[in-house]
């Protein structure tokens, strides 16, 4: 038998449910299981076991789906938050080039960090420290900002943060829906897998039949 690794999932899923499907409902080859063990009970239990894995499968799907769902919410949020605090920091700068004191409270000292949560930290002192403190919000205003803009980027920013919670938590979810997933196919591989080792010792006189489940028959 191939190796599921060898195999996309979904190929193996239908695989399975051929096999699980017409060993039932092919009566000849009901017979010969059944004289091997595989009664309609031993069926039963591969069968449960297929649908453990199937409804694995749906779940680690859309846990996937979500998860990507969050990460381009995240994306666009973050985007839009970068661009805003890029140009509002490019003025500030401007604006307050030749007062240190202002520059070190509005963390505008060097470069803008790169790392996410220092990176926030900073813009949130920037933002924080602008609202704080009107006059200096009526210096910048020259160049096109208002203390409606400081209210609008930190309210973003609280978007941004909930983002990436939410992301965070679908990933999460993800991971331990691939791990559920991954483990109900294991499962089910080794069921199959002895399956398809006694079908082969059961239909040896005629093995046309293992074709039914799935099996490719050399000639």
């Amino acid at each position: 038998m191939t190796s599921r690794r060898k195999r996309s999932e979904t190929d193996t899923l239908e695989q399975y449910r051929v096999s699980l499907t017409n060993v039932e409902q092919q009566q000849e080859i009901a017979a010969a299981m059944t004289g091997f063990g595989y009664d309609t009970a031993a069926i039963a239990e591969g069968k449960l076991l297929y649908e453990n894995m199937r409804k694995a499968y749906d779940l680690n799907k859309q846990e996937d789906n979500e998860t990507l769902e969050s990460k381009i919410n995240l994306d666009a949020i973050t985007e839009t938050v970068a661009e805003d605090y890029s140009l509002d920091r490019k003025k500030a700068k401007v604006i307050f080039r030749n007062d240190p004191l202002v520059l070190h409270k509005l963390a505008l000292s060097g470069a803008a960090p790169k790392a996410y949560i220092k990176w926030v930290e900073c813009m949130k002192t920037f933002y924080n420290g602008l609202a704080a403190e009107p006059e200096l919000i009526t210096k910048l205003s020259k160049l096109k900002f208002s203390a409606e803009d400081a209210e609008s980027r930190l309210a973003n920013i609280q978007e941004l943060e909930y983002a990436r919670s939410q992301y965070l938590k679908e990933a999460g979810e993800s991971q331990e829906a691939t791990k559920a997933k991954d483990t109900a196919f294991a499962e089910v591989d080794k069921w199959m897998s002895d399956f398809y080792a006694v079908a082969k010792i059961a239909m040896e006189d005629k093995p046309q039949l293992l074709e039914s489940l799935g099996l490719l028959v050399r000639n």
